[in-house]
């Protein structure tokens, strides 16, 4: 007997209950093994805790944080931390959930984790931004650690935060603990190909599948959501591939030319200001017409529950590349399938980025690097491997590649989970 969990209330397109949807989807391909899904539906641990610090001008301020461990049967706890003022509790279990499904569907030997803070980045200083995450990762030290918990770069954090962070719990071990972060800066351990490494994996991801459709990317129209780190590498190699970047949409607003953007020009503006909004090679369009933006790619980059059932409606492209975390919603989902829309999941599209953390963590405990080239080549055959694996599946049981993925996910988890039996 299993009651349903008491500390979050999901709705059917909540980021937890859009998981718990796509759990049940996966069941009926388990075989025995489904005997053990509600290990899936419950996170092994959840830590809040509360963040004061010392503002600049002397008030002390409260902020609230979180890092859950949703399964670490495969190994250690590996996911990012967000600072993100629309952080809830049930959002970063969703994400520790998907960091779970991602790094048993490219085969790491690890367990999904996540990790975030309520805040706005933007309203603190460079010094109270520290503060603050040296007082998170002090707080959650008791949980985290090479072998334990490793964090990583996620939404308004970067090398920077990581730094901090790993300088801090070295401070609280007395030992200098390289591998308890990844996506570090290079001189203090961090791996070379870390940072285009998520734009990367969408790009490989999506060289595979325009090839299984037949959809030619020289000349191909790409419209990109989010122009961070992950769209902006995804965007750069798609259009070294001979597409044409049309449209582009962040906080900041959404752009739009026929012609395609000139990269060159666009990447610099958005690292100047912020954002994509201004810039001078291309039209601004509203923030909703971006959705009836006529394409053939289109890449979610940007936070989860983007496509919803009428954005799905209204998709032009062919294929829909996640390189966000739970961007589209389960009903959103049918419709795309039902339209012929091929949409390769977050759990193996924007898996690129993990995967090269797991390069630079066991490069830090080896204390031997790796070329960059030697780090693209290993994540491309990890990633063409892993779709192989998954696109079988799918083809096996004619269901989308979101349930392939879980599926083969899923059984990894659940047969570690077998094999290593209840404690005690």
């Amino acid at each position: 007997m299993t009651t349903p969990l008491s500390f979050v209330q999901p709705t059917a397109d909540s980021p937890w209950g859009t998981y718990l949807m796509q759990v049940d989807r996966v069941v009926p391909y388990l075989g025995h093994l489904a005997r053990w899904v509600d290990t899936l539906k419950r996170p092994k641990r959840a830590l809040i805790v509360d963040i004061p610090i010392e503002l600049d001008n002397g008030t002390v301020a409260h902020f609230e944080g979180y890092r859950v461990q949703h399964n670490m049967s495969r190994g250690p706890g590996k996911g990012g931390v967000r600072y993100h003022p629309d952080v809830t509790l049930e959002e970063v279990m969703a994400l520790s959930a998907w960091m779970s499904v991602k790094n048993a569907a490219v085969n790491l030997p690890y367990g999904g984790a996540k990790g975030g803070i309520r805040v706005d980045p933007k309203l603190l200083s460079i010094k109270e931004l520290e503060r603050m995450t040296r007082r998170y990762t002090s707080e959650i030290g008791i949980i985290i650690g090479p072998q334990q918990d490793i964090p990583a770069p996620d939404v308004n954090t970067n090398p920077q935060i990581m730094a901090w962070m790993m300088d801090t719990y070295s401070m609280n071990t007395g030992t200098t603990a390289t591998g308890v972060v990844t996506g570090k800066p290079i001189h203090l351990g961090g791996s070379l190909g870390r940072v285009k490494a998520t734009g990367r994996g969408v790009f490989v991801t999506g060289r595979e599948a325009a090839r299984r459709i037949n959809l030619d990317l020289n000349g191909a129209r790409v419209a990109v959501q989010g122009f961070g780190n992950v769209g902006s590498a995804a965007a750069e190699l798609f259009a070294q591939a001979g597409a044409k970047i049309v449209a582009a949409q962040d906080h900041t607003g959404s752009i739009y030319n026929s012609n395609g953007f000139d990269l060159s020009e666009l990447i610099p503006h958005v690292k100047a200001t912020g954002g994509v909004g201004g810039f001078k090679g291309a039209e601004k369009m509203g923030n909703e017409e971006f959705w009836d933006t006529a394409c053939e790619i289109l890449i979610p980059a940007a936070l989860e529950g983007q496509i919803t059932a009428d954005r799905a409606r209204r998709i032009k492209a062919k294929l829909v590349l996640e390189g966000a975390n739970g961007p589209t919603v389960p009903t959103a989902d049918d419709i795309l399938a039902d339209r012929g829309v091929l949409v390769v999941p977050d759990v193996i599209c924007n898996a690129g980025g993990v995967t090269v953390s797991y390069f630079e963590w066991v490069q830090d405990f080896s204390s031997f690097f790796w070329t960059e080239d030697e780090i693209n080549v290993r994540l491309d055959k990890i990633m063409v491997g892993a779709l192989k694996r998954i696109w079988e599946v799918a083809d096996q049981h004619r269901i989308t590649l979101r349930t392939a993925t879980f599926a083969v996910a899923c059984e990894r988890i659940l047969t570690a989970r077998e094999e290593r039996g209840l404690y005690p």
